[in-house]
C-alpha cells in the first residue's frame, strides 16, 4: 500500500505529457473552464490511470493515446476533490471502433428468460472491464449535452465500490445516506411519472431502467449540463455537488457564448 501511494505520488508529480494537451484541448470539453488547480489535480490523476489500467482494442482495433488521455480525462473527472483508489475494482478498458453488439439476458415481466444481442456504445462490469465505442466516446467529447458514455460507464464503477450495484455509491461523510436515498428516490419516482406521461426531460429517460442507471443518467448530467440540472433539480444537484465536492454550474462550464478568460498557457503557468 505505502509503495503504491508512493508509486501514484511520483506519476501525479511527473511534468504532463506535452503532446497530450492538443488531445486534451480537443476532446476534453472541460479543460478550458476547470479552474488551475482542479486542472492540475486533474493532469495528475490522468497520469495514474493511463500508467495503472490496461487499454485494449477489440476486433484489432488499435488504441491510441489520443483514445487512452480521453477516456482517462473523463473519467478522472469524477475523482477531482476525494480520495480516490482510481477505480480498484476495474483495470482494463476495451475500445471497439463503433458500436459493438453484445450478449444480453433479462428476465420480462412475466418471468420469461429472454436472451439475444445488443447495439451498445458502452458498458461496466463489476470487478471486470470498462467496454467503449470509441465513435460514442469522441461524438461526446465534441458536443454540449446531457450525455456521456466514459461519463455513465464510470459511474456505474463508483457505485460498485459500495458493493452493490444500486444507485448509491460509498458515501463519505458529507452527505447521510439516508438523505442521499430520499434525494434520490424522489427523482427517480420523478423521472418515472414523467416518462409515463410522455414529458419531455433534461434527463435521460434511460434512467428509469433502475436506481443503478438512473445514477450513471445524473451524474452525465451533472457534468455535462450542471447549470441546467441545478435550475430544474435543485435538490439533486446538491447531492451530488456535496458528494463530488466540485460545483460545476458556478466554475466550469460559462453561458453558451460567454468567453473563458483563462487561456492555455495562463492556466499551465506557462
Amino acid at each position: 500500500m505505502l509503495l503504491r501511494r508512493y508509486r501514484r505520488g511520483r506519476l501525479r508529480a511527473r511534468e504532463f505529457p506535452a503532446k497530450w494537451i492538443p488531445i486534451l484541448e480537443r476532446n476534453f470539453l472541460h479543460y478550458h473552464f476547470l479552474p488551475e488547480g482542479d486542472l492540475r489535480e486533474l493532469l495528475g490523476h490522468i497520469q495514474v490511470f493511463t500508467a495503472e489500467k490496461r487499454f485494449f482494442g477489440g476486433k484489432d482495433f488499435e488504441v491510441t493515446d489520443e483514445m487512452k488521455v480521453t477516456v482517462a480525462a473523463y473519467a478522472c473527472l469524477l475523482l477531482l476533490h476525494r480520495e480516490t483508489n482510481y477505480f480498484p475494482g476495474m483495470q482494463t478498458i476495451v475500445l471497439y471502433p463503433t458500436e459493438y453488439l453484445a450478449p444480453f439476458r433479462e428476465r420480462d415481466p412475466t418471468g420469461v428468460i429472454i436472451e439475444g444481442y445488443q447495439v451498445r456504445s458502452g458498458e461496466a462490469w463489476q470487478r471486470g472491464p470498462v467496454v467503449l465505442s470509441w465513435e460514442a466516446v469522441r461524438r461526446d467529447s465534441r458536443r454540449r449535452r446531457c450525455r456521456h458514455v466514459v461519463i455513465h460507464e464510470f459511474a456505474h464503477q463508483l457505485d460498485y465500490e459500495s458493493g452493490y450495484a444500486e444507485g448509491t455509491p460509498a458515501i463519505a461523510g458529507r452527505i447521510s445516506q439516508e438523505e442521499w436515498a430520499r434525494v434520490m428516490r424522489a427523482e427517480y419516482q420523478r423521472l418515472h411519472r414523467a416518462a409515463l406521461l410522455g414529458r419531455a426531460t433534461l434527463l435521460d429517460r434511460y434512467g428509469i431502467q433502475s436506481p443503478t442507471e438512473f445514477f450513471a443518467v445524473v451524474v452525465e448530467a451533472f457534468f455535462m449540463c450542471p447549470r441546467a440540472l441545478a435550475s430544474d433539480h435543485p435538490q439533486l444537484y446538491g447531492a451530488l455537488k456535496t458528494f463530488f465536492r466540485q460545483d460545476p454550474a458556478r466554475d466550469w462550464l460559462p453561458i453558451p457564448g460567454q468567453a473563458s478568460d483563462r487561456s492555455t498557457s495562463k492556466r499551465l503557468g506557462k
